[in-house]
Formats: structure tokens, C-alpha cells, sequence
């Protein structure tokens, strides 16, 4: 039983660094050199009016760090 919710740890852990590398910062960078905005790529999903790609990502990111959460909290009661 502890060795299933150690892998499952191991997923999710591995999951939400990937998930959280994969998220553009809110720093324009170099393009604030040239007068761009930061959100200048999300013209697509600003026009839908629903949920941006940023929204998305930090939903995203939020459920699986509460995976996290609840993946530690077993294995700390398993091995107590």
C-alpha cells in the first residue's frame, strides 16, 4: 500500500515542477523594450472572453499542488 502512494507521489511531484517550468513569468523581458505587452500571445483566448491560458495554467498548477498536498499527508500517516 505505501509503495502505491509513494509512485503516485513521485507522478505528481514530477507533474507540478514540469507544470510550474511551463509558466511564462509576468516579467515582459524583452519585450518591454519594444512598447509590447506581456499578454500580447493570448489575443486568441482574450477573444473568447472564457478563460485565459494563464487562468488555466494556475487552475491547473493549484489541483495538482492540493495532489501534492494530499499525497504527502498519506504518506505521513501511512508511516507513522
Amino acid at each position: 500500500m505505501s509503495t502505491v502512494f509513494v509512485v503516485l507521489h513521485l507522478i505528481v511531484s514530477v507533474l507540478l515542477i514540469v507544470i510550474v517550468l511551463a509558466q511564462e513569468g509576468k516579467d515582459p523581458g524583452m519585450r518591454g523594450i519594444q512598447g509590447a505587452s506581456s499578454d500580447m500571445g493570448d489575443s486568441f483566448f482574450k477573444r473568447q472572453g472564457g478563460t485565459t491560458k494563464e487562468k488555466m495554467q494556475v487552475r491547473l498548477t493549484t489541483t495538482v499542488a492540493v495532489l501534492f498536498l494530499i499525497t504527502t499527508l498519506v504518506l505521513v500517516i501511512v508511516s507513522a
